[in-house]
């Protein structure tokens, strides 16, 4: 509940490609090259889509779901009921960006995609079946708006997509660590993005995300987080 009502002067966009995540699925889960045709829709890979402040260095938002426009939409309208104003958006190509924030921000934002072009993709085997091809053309797309040039880019969310692959065990890629059912996977998400927004202090702001966004004085303790998560949870069971 603290990060709404926000002054965003940017935003990027980034969705986690499937090899980095989960095996989706209110029971038992399963990866996506195992996924028959007939199964439960919820099975197989999911996807993460972070929305950061680039300057405060803030995941505002986060979305765990399919890779779908339904999943998109969804993640720009929560971006969208934390944020005030009109921030520059940059994000990848996935293509349902466009229409979801054309949809909830309407035409007088400013979007930009960043589309890079990769040529000699690696074989698919255990060494480098996660290796992209080599990248031959970055392209700023102005897609509505305008956005100035030198403000386009997902460097910054791309690092920390790093920083998410690296401080959760469930991204590890090839491990069996993932997770087995969405609902696990969804908590160790919002665990890290809570702890990287109030706890973790960054290494060039001298202070957490939070902090820089004015919404804390101070760095929590892991064991603040938890009081105010268990408080939470027992207000949203307590009955009228």
């Amino acid at each position: 509940m603290m990060f709404r009502d926000l002054t965003i002067n940017q935003l990027q966009f980034e969705t986690s490609t499937s090899f980095n995540l989960t095996s989706c699925g209110p029971t038992s889960g399963k990866k996506q090259m195992r996924v028959k045709r007939d199964d439960d829709p919820t099975k197989g890979d999911c996807y993460t889509f972070l929305a950061l402040d680039p300057l405060d260095k803030a995941i505002i938002s986060y979305r765990v779901g399919k890779r779908t426009g339904e999943t998109t939409i969804d993640f720009v309208r929560d971006v969208r009921a934390r944020v005030l104003g009109m921030p520059f958006i940059t994000s990848d190509a996935f293509p349902t960006y466009e229409p979801s924030i054309r949809a909830v921000f309407g035409p007088g934002v400013h979007y930009t995609q960043i589309v890079k072009t990769y040529v000699n993709e690696p074989p698919v085997n255990a060494a480098r079946r996660y290796s992209p091809g080599a990248i031959v053309k970055v392209a700023k797309e102005r897609v509505f708006g305008a956005m100035p040039d030198f403000m386009a880019s997902t460097s910054h969310v791309e690092r920390v997509n790093l920083s998410v692959r690296m401080g959760s065990r469930r991204f590890t890629r090839l491990t069996n660590g993932y997770s087995k059912r969405v609902e696990n996977h969804e908590a160790a998400v919002a665990l890290f993005v809570a702890h990287y927004n109030l706890c973790r202090v960054h290494e060039s702001l001298k202070m957490t995300p939070a902090m820089a966004l004015g919404l804390t004085d101070r760095p929590w303790s892991v064991a603040e987080l938890i009081d105010v998560a268990v408080a939470m949870i027992e207000n949203a069971v307590r009955p009228n």
